[in-house]
């Protein structure tokens, strides 16, 4: 982090504490550092590419660029992100806020007015799909149990199936876990389940840790997935490379005097080959799964589903405006509505997803808040 800032592009002699620079990368998770990281050195190349000051950057400059990003598609959470880095490394140089200004404050306000401040919610992956009772209904349209089923038993298909019910059972964001280890798993009281121990999450600035419940489906996949991939330590979720080799017929051996002098000479024609079949041969790696393949992993396991035929109630043109809302965000949302849908009050749902605020719950619950509202219960009523 210190050589990030190192390379800004400053215009005043600006002294780096790096005792306060190594406490603070200390103090933050892996994810927070790449995104702080990312955000500096795209401002760095603004600032550069229209004659700007990186450091110390004036409140004129942060709102112009910020204007510059809302002009380039940018979203209000997104501007908001950019703000919060400009406004760290300021803090940790003790240089002056400029994001604290007056100025920025009313730019930022009159982008957002004009856009609007509401995020594109990740589409839901629910248990049973789009039901109203998450007990006694049907599985339809997207649901996991589907997913799960269409899960092939070969090497890739036994890490999606441990994958998906694992990511769905604790709704862990995508960072998670990939960081999810053998070695986190312990015992429940129920035999066949298992409890999750979380050493540090989003939501975690103290590094308490936290501890998810895993069902026994999820139990049985995971076993299944790392007796396969003998996997006994270390990462749970790897990368899976699949070589497939197509079948030789058998070759039988040539006199070598049928080699006629046209051909080019090689005694390994002479020599008889058995027939090999097919076969497919996979190299499991060690180090964990990134998590930006989240995301398009949920994808093509929704995509084999439906050409496998396990989601009947959905078109091609279903399917394709269902993915593009599908993000690794998915299962946690789907959780989320499915604990609301069951009935559990939003102090249960705050603890089972480590929610310190329940404002993300409550934004995750809106549709379905207005459905199960008393408007939504008025006109079920009145058909």
């Amino acid at each position: 982090m210190a050589w990030a800032i190192v390379k800004l592009r400053a215009g005043e002699r600006v002294t780096i504490d790096e005792p306060l620079i190594a406490a603070f990368q200390a103090a933050s998770s892996p994810h927070t550092l790449r995104a702080l990281r990312s955000d500096l050195e795209a401002f760095d190349r603004w600032c550069r590419g229209t004659g700007r000051i990186t450091l110390p950057a004036t409140p004129e400059v942060v709102a112009d660029y910020l204007d510059a990003r809302a002009g380039q598609g940018s979203k209000p959470a997104s501007l908001s992100r950019y703000k919060a880095s400009i406004a760290k490394v300021h803090k940790l140089l003790g240089i002056a806020d400029p994001t604290a200004a007056p100025l920025l404050r009313l730019r930022l306000a009159a982008i957002n007015k004009a856009k609007g401040v509401a995020q594109t919610q990740a589409r839901p992956l629910r248990f049973k799909g789009p039901v109203r009772d998450v007990a006694s209904e049907t599985p339809r349209g997207l649901n996991i149990r589907a997913l799960l089923d269409s899960c092939p038993d070969d090497m890739p298909g036994l890490r999606d199936r441990a994958l998906l019910s694992v990511a769905y059972d604790t709704g862990l964001r995508a960072a998670e876990l990939c960081a999810v280890a053998i070695e986190h798993l312990t015992e429940a009281i129920d035999p066949e389940a298992r409890l999750l121990r979380i050493p540090k999450h989003k939501g975690d600035q103290q590094g308490e840790g936290a501890t998810a419940f895993l069902s026994p489906r999820s139990v049985a996949a995971i076993l299944a997935w790392t007796e396969a991939a003998e996997i006994t330590e270390g990462a749970l979720f790897r990368r899976v490379q699949v070589r497939r080799y197509k079948a030789r017929p058998a070759v039988k051996g040539r006199r070598i005097e049928t080699i006629s002098g046209r051909e080019a000479w090689d005694l390994r024609k002479t020599v008889s080959r058995p027939a090999v079949p097919a076969r497919v041969e996979y190299d499991i790696g060690e180090k964990p799964l990134h998590p930006g393949s989240i995301g398009p992993l949920y994808r093509a396991i929704i995509q084999r589903a439906f050409d496998r035929g396990a989601l009947p109630d959905l078109t091609a043109h279903d399917l394709g405006r269902l993915l593009q809302g599908i993000s690794a965000h998915s299962t946690r949302v789907g959780l989320n509505q499915d604990l609301f849908a069951s009935g559990e009050d939003l102090a249960g749902i705050m603890d089972a997803l480590r929610w310190k605020s329940p404002r993300m719950p409550l934004v995750y619950n809106r549709n379905l808040a207005a459905e199960h509202g008393a408007a939504g219960r008025l006109m079920k009523k009145l058909g």
